[in-house]
Parts: structure tokens; sequence; C-alpha cells
């Protein structure tokens, strides 16, 4: 590098004086008469020399200074060097060290296995009952009669050597008063929430460490508060504190008991009310019940009238000849009236009655039919309505929490279901009334017939009266 500083000085210094001498030469071409330019160019010639002195001080001076720089590089490399060979000495070492520590574990487990044996299954046994039993205490109803255990239950669960006598005896304690507490009715006094927030101490029973029953019923024990609350339901026959007291003062101990600690009475409110189930089911299903009312009433009033009707005629069928106002009164008032005409004017007056008197009696069942065929429809509509609603919430929300959804497929349901209850009473219903009034215009035609046939019978004989037929003729 400092060679072709020089070099390029060297180079530039004959450049500069190429062009000086260049230039004089030029000067003195072009005027040859004057002789003041030799000195002119004698003064450039000195001030290059000059310049040419300085930039060799200064390249001489940068060549020293890079041999400097270089001989203290090298030196830093060397060392880095040494160090570099240290550190590989020491990373074989380690190496022959970690390969050898690993064949002595190798051994030292082999034999604490041997010396264990079953020891080590017993020990894992140990710390997952102990831990059972923790949890078991923490989601109990004994509160701080098992807080008492907490530190010899985590003494065994955290240890790690294998499970001693005393740590063995202490999991045993644990375990067995839990054991027993559970078959213990007590009286306890705990701390309650009210609905309005308030928090008052009560008198409750426990049983065992699955329930606790007040003078209002089964109580929701928080286990994180310590604080017991009401369940949004019960069922009827749930124990209170009084019935719970009386009973066992006389000796019977059944009681009705949730296993889960309160799981299972928690999900007893979720399940709905008949008057739930219809609000549930919106407008459809409250127009599905106005029709089934609206039916059954009909369907009563039109039952007992048809009652009534029969009772008549049968009560007519024993004094024919005094006709009352009933449908066959009716229409032995006029066979009576229309009894002086023809036969076949006779008929057809009688069957003119038998079917004003059958319109009466079927009157509303049209009614019955047209209700019963709407209900089933109705409830369809409900059923579209309520998957329309579950789809819109799952096009809102997704479908990856079913309760979102609960709410169009329970309507949907449940209007499908309200048709089919009520399209079922008011077809029987239909069916039975029909059948009635068919059976009373029966009765209205038969004896209508009969009218007719008693008529043609007496006029036979009277004309078989007036004209004789001749002996032999």
């Amino acid at each position: 590098m400092c060679q072709s500083i020089k070099k390029n000085a060297v180079i530039a210094s004959l450049i500069l004086t190429a062009s000086m001498i260049f230039s004089v030469g030029v000067n003195a071409n072009t005027v040859n008469a004057n002789n003041a330019n030799a000195n002119d160019l004698s003064s450039l010639s000195a001030k290059a020399k000059a310049e040419q002195i300085v930039e060799n001080k200064h390249n001489h001076q940068r060549v020293v200074l890079s041999a400097e720089q270089r001989a203290k590089l090298q030196s830093q490399r060397d060392q880095l060097a040494k160090q570099l060979a240290q550190i590989e000495k020491q990373n074989a070492q380690l190496s022959e060290t970690f390969a050898t520590n690993e064949k002595i574990l190798a051994e030292k487990s082999k034999t604490l296995q041997l010396a264990t044996g079953s020891l080590g299954e017993l020990f894992g046994v140990v710390r997952l009952a102990a831990k059972e039993v923790q949890s078991n205490y923490q989601d109990s109803l004994l509160g701080a009669q098992g807080q008492r255990f907490e530190a010899q239950l985590d003494k065994v669960i955290s240890t790690d050597a294998l499970p001693s006598l005393p740590l063995l005896t202490d999991l045993w304690q644990a375990m067995s008063y839990k054991i027993r507490t559970s078959s213990e009715l007590s009286s306890v006094s705990i701390s309650y929430v009210e609905g309005d927030g308030k928090t008052s101490t009560m008198p409750a029973i426990r049983l065992g460490d699955i329930g606790l029953v007040s003078s209002k019923g089964y109580l929701n024990w928080d286990f994180t508060r310590q604080q017991a609350s009401n369940y949004l339901a019960l069922p009827s026959d749930a124990p209170n504190l009084e019935s719970l007291t009386a009973n066992l003062k006389e000796g019977n101990k059944a009681v009705l008991l949730d296993p889960t600690r309160g799981v299972l009475l928690a999900q007893f409110a979720n399940q709905p009310t008949l008057m739930q189930r219809i609000e549930q089911a919106g407008v459809v299903g409250k127009i599905i019940l106005a029709l089934l009312a609206i039916g059954l009433i009909i369907a009563l009033i039109r039952g007992v009238k048809l009652m009534q009707t029969q009772q008549q005629i049968s009560k007519q069928l024993k004094h024919p000849q005094t006709p009352t106002d009933n449908p066959l009164g009716r229409i032995l008032n006029v066979y009576q009236k229309e009894k002086k005409q023809s036969v076949e004017s006779l008929e057809l007056r009688l069957l003119e009655t038998v079917l004003d008197e059958q319109q009466g009696l079927e009157r509303g069942l049209s009614m019955l039919k047209l209700f019963a065929a709407l209900a089933p429809m109705l409830g369809l509509l409900g059923t579209v309505t309520g998957m329309i609603e579950t789809f819109q919430v799952i096009t809102e929300f997704g479908n990856s929490d079913p309760k979102v959804m609960a709410g169009g497929i329970s309507m949907a349901l449940i209007t499908t279901v309200l048709g089919l209850v009520a399209a079922m009473p008011l077809l029987l219903a239909h069916n039975i009334l029909s059948n009635r009034a068919e059976s009373i215009r029966n009765t209205l035609e038969k004896q209508g017939v009969s009218l007719v046939a008693e008529r043609a019978e007496k006029e036979s004989d009277t004309r078989n009266e007036n004209n004789p037929v001749p002996v032999g003729g």
C-alpha cells in the first residue's frame, strides 16, 4: 500500500512537471522574444519540488502509521488464537466429564430402581391420593375443619423423597377424617347471602360434606367465599330445616340428596315450567292455544247441545202423539200439517225438515275441523320462524356456543308440539260430535221414512177398500 502511494506521488509530480514544461515550451514557441518567462518557469519548478518534498514526507508518515497498526492487529490475532486453543481444550475436557457422568448416572438409576422396587409406584399413588383428598377438602362443606390438614397434605404432595411413615400417617388421618365426617349430620351456623345482597348468619344442618339444609331448603354453598345462597328452584320434595328435624326425631333418615354437591340442584332451575315453555313459543304459540281454547269451548257447547237434543228425541219417541220443541217434534208437526198431501209431497216436506235439522245439528263442527287443520300449520309456521331466528343468530355469533342457538330451536320445537297437541283433541272432539250428530240425523231420517211409509200404507188400504178385487175375477 505504501509503495503504491509513493508511485502515485511520483507520477503526479512528473505529470505536473511535464505539464509545466509543455506550457513553457508552448509559450516559448509562441513568444520567442519574451525572455522574462524563463524566470517564471524556474519559480514554478522550485515550487513543484517543494510540494513534492512535502508530499513525500506525508506519505512516509502514513507508511509508518500503517505498519504500527498492522503489528498491533497481528498481536491481537495471536492472543485470540491462544484463547481459542484454551477453550477447545476445556470443551474436550468437559465432554469427557459429561460422558463419564452419564455412565455414572445410568448406573445409579439402575441401582435406585432395584433398591426402590414397587415403592416408586407407591410414591406416585400416594401423591395422587393426597391431591385428590386436598381437592375434596377444598370443594367440601367442612370449611375450616378440613383446612387443618392442608399443611400435612402439602408436605405429602411436595416431597421429592419416598413417602415416609409420618407422611403416610398424615395422609391416612386426612382421609379417615373425610370419610368419618361424610356420614355425619351436624348443626352449623353459616354465612347466608340474601336476595338483596345483605349477609346474615343462620342455622343449618350439614349433611356430611354433600349439602346444607336450612329453613329455606337446600342452600347453594360458595366454596371460595364460604357463603351460602338460595337455589333458583328446588324440587317439591326437597327437605327444609323443620321437616328434616322432624324426620330425624321420628327415626326416618330418608332424605333427598344431591351427590354432586349442588350441580344437579343448580341444573334443576334450568328446567322451564309449563308457562315458561309457552312464553318461549312466542306469538304463534299463543295463537295456537287460543284456537285450542275456542275449539274446546265450541266442542263443549255443541256436545251439551247434542246430548240435550238426543235426550229430547228419546223422550219424544215415547210420546209421538204430543210433539214438543225438538227436532223430532218439529218433524212430527210437519207431518201432522202436511199429512193430507200426497205421499210424494209429504216425503219431500219431511226431507226438507230433516235437512234443516241436520244443519242445526252440525253447526260449529266445520269450525272445529278448521281449527284442527289450522293448528299444525301454525306449528309449522312457528318452526320455520324459530329456525330463521336460529340461522340469524348463527350468522351473527357463529355456532361455537349451543346456548346461543337454544332459544330459536326451543321456539321451533315448542310451537310444533303445541300445534300437534291442539290438533289432536280438536280432531277427537270433531269426530265424536260428528258421530253423535250423524246418529241423531239417522234417527230423524228413520222416523221420517217410517211416517211416509205409514201414510203410504194407509192410502193403500183405503184404495183397496174402495176398489175391492172380485173373487175369481
